[in-house]
């Protein structure tokens, strides 16, 4: 499996996390938390492209203001807010490697707020070391140990630790 938005976002929640997606162990689906993600996902900025695929990663909107090229991830909340900045750092060096430059934004409708984010040299060296740790954690023959936080009490994995 391939580093992606999602994985750099779980590494900067949980790495058990990362383990357990990467090797097709999904969170429980009728987990309330990840309804209420999809319907955001699904409801909230119709007007513009959804779900963009580029290589193996894919943000949630894109568009154009003023010329520049902005991409954009929504969420739910702002609580994950540091590990969101990371997953849209993450689109901005793809793109960037491609040649394609753009800013980003975090989008936050519950809350009417927005982050803007971008992408700048200190960012992609900090970004390259989490390729390479989530690479060692999925080739790792057993998930990391469990590593209580502050997130495990809503988590939709936390079957998987605490079962």
């Amino acid at each position: 499996m391939d580093v992606n938005g999602t994985l750099i976002w779980y590494y900067n929640i949980c790495k058990r996390e990362v383990y357990l997606m990467s090797h097709g162990i999904l969170p429980n689906q009728d987990d309330e938390n990840i309804d209420i993600g999809r319907f955001i996902h699904e409801n909230y900025y119709r007007r513009n492209e959804k779900e963009i695929r580029f290589g193996n990663v894919a943000f949630d909107v894109m568009y154009q203001n003023q010329n520049k090229l902005i991409i954009g991830e929504t969420k739910k909340s702002s609580k994950f807010l540091e590990a969101s900045k990371w997953q849209l750092l993450y689109y901005l060096k793809i793109l960037n490697e491609a040649g394609i430059e753009a800013k980003g934004v975090l989008q936050y409708p519950e809350e009417r707020r927005r982050v803007e984010v971008e992408l700048t040299d200190e960012n992609i060296i900090k970004l390259k070391k989490m390729e390479e740790e989530i690479i060692n954690i999925i080739e790792s023959p057993l998930p990391p140990k469990v590593e209580e936080c502050v997130y495990c009490k809503n988590c939709a994995y936390r079957e998987y630790c605490y079962a």
